[in-house]
């Protein structure tokens, strides 16, 4: 069996998160979404956990299902803060965690080390290899996934603290280190032209503040199971055999380009580096984003294509596309309406993949399904994001069409 999952989300108690996610919020619209499998997210904090205890059942699978059968995997995102080598370092790293029991464990070494309570992402000052070592301790089933890999500020390649290679990040507990979240920035393809990352799997996750549907799901890993349990996950990511990965365009990413928000001001890493990476319009350094990082570390051409390479399809939400077409805001009631239209007897993964021109053309006009089977094929342009703005999907000549 073929399971979509979106296993990096965060719950009502992260910072800039939407105070309307519980979890059935999150089940009605992974639902509407296609999502087979959704993470917890923020299971240290101590109200969030209560509610999931109240609300989710397990059955000794890893695997814990609402009241209406809807399946969670109990995940975490942390925060670490230190210094290694001579440097500041803060790296995110996503948690999958088999059970309550290993949970209640976890926080309770997370509580030994600081508070829990104050955000459902908390920071701690602790090391890669020390986290790495005490989780492996509490239980060997705890897998530890480096976050966005590649953004600036919280990757464990950013170009603002991050390191050069996992083997640097975490040194002789590497090993235990199995695969990485790629981030809206990045797809797979980009990651390929890193010949050391040929041994990690390339998973893709939407990292969502909220339970919108074009936020949820957005970027999603499915995996082909016997099974549907948590150590069936687990050995589809340790065994580097995961289905496909769901990407947005990496240039949809906040950290794609080199770029100052604040200046109005993005730019290519070859316009970058021509400029020294100084932002011509305030003479500070640029933020350096993820192409440019990529760029200075691959060493393979673009176009590599690894033997074990995963499959992956570049897709845009629904959502997106709707707004693309009508030309309104993406959160508009136009778009949500037309939103809710299509997807009340298929799912939006299901729309965006494999449902027939015709049958889509039932709910929506010619130039919504249109912009589909364009975005079906991973053509829809996308104006490069940068230094926290999302990249802007664009149409061109194919305007002339309509």
């Amino acid at each position: 069996m073929v399971i979509i999952s979106d296993l990096h989300i965060h719950s009502r108690f992260s910072r800039a998160t939407s105070k309307d996610i519980t979890l059935e919020n999150l089940e009605k619209w992974a639902r509407v979404k296609g999502l087979d499998l959704l993470g917890t997210g923020d299971f240290s904090h101590p109200v969030w956990i209560k509610e999931l205890k109240d609300s989710l059942k397990e059955d000794g699978t890893g695997i814990l299902r609402t009241k209406s059968g809807y399946p969670f995997m109990l995940t975490n995102e942390i925060s670490l803060m230190y210094s290694q080598d001579g440097k500041g370092r803060r790296v995110h790293l996503l948690i999958l965690a088999p059970g309550f029991e290993v949970v209640d464990q976890i926080t309770e070494y997370l509580k030994s080390r600081g508070r829990v309570d104050y955000d459902g992402r908390p920071i701690f000052s602790i090391s890669c290899v020390d986290f790495v070592e005490v989780m492996r301790s509490i239980s060997p089933d705890i897998e530890v996934i480096p976050a966005h890999a590649w953004t600036p500020y919280f990757g464990v390649f950013g170009s603002k603290t991050g390191f050069d290679s996992i083997e640097e990040a975490f040194k002789d507990k590497s090993h235990l280190i199995h695969a990485i979240e790629t981030g809206m920035s990045s797809d797979p393809a980009m990651n390929w032209r890193l010949s050391k990352l040929d041994k990690y799997a390339l998973v893709s996750f939407s990292d969502s503040h909220s339970f919108w549907p074009w936020r949820l799901g957005r970027e999603a890993t499915a995996f082909n199971l016997k099974q549907f349990t948590y150590r069936e996950i687990l050995k589809s990511i340790r065994d580097k055999t995961i289905a496909f990965t769901i990407e947005t365009s990496p240039n949809y990413g906040i950290y794609h380009y080199d770029g100052h928000r604040i200046c109005n001001f993005s730019c290519s890493p070859k316009e970058a580096k021509k400029m020294r990476n100084i932002c011509p319009v305030c003479g500070k350094i640029l933020t350096i984003g993820v192409e440019h990082r990529i760029e200075d570390l691959a060493d393979r051409e673009e176009g590599f294509r690894p033997k074990t390479g995963s499959d992956f399809m570049t897709l845009l939400p629904l959502s997106e596309i709707i707004a693309l077409a009508m030309k309104s805001p993406l959160e508009s009631k136009r778009v949500m309406d037309k939103y809710l239209e299509m997807t009340k007897n298929h799912s939006e993964i299901d729309i965006l993949i494999n449902l027939p021109a015709e049958e889509i053309r039932k709910t929506a006009e010619d130039r919504i399904v249109y912009l589909i089977m364009l975005n079906r094929k991973g053509k829809i342009k996308v104006k490069p994001g940068y230094d926290g703005v999302y990249g802007k999907p664009v149409i061109e000549e194919q305007t002339k069409l309509f």
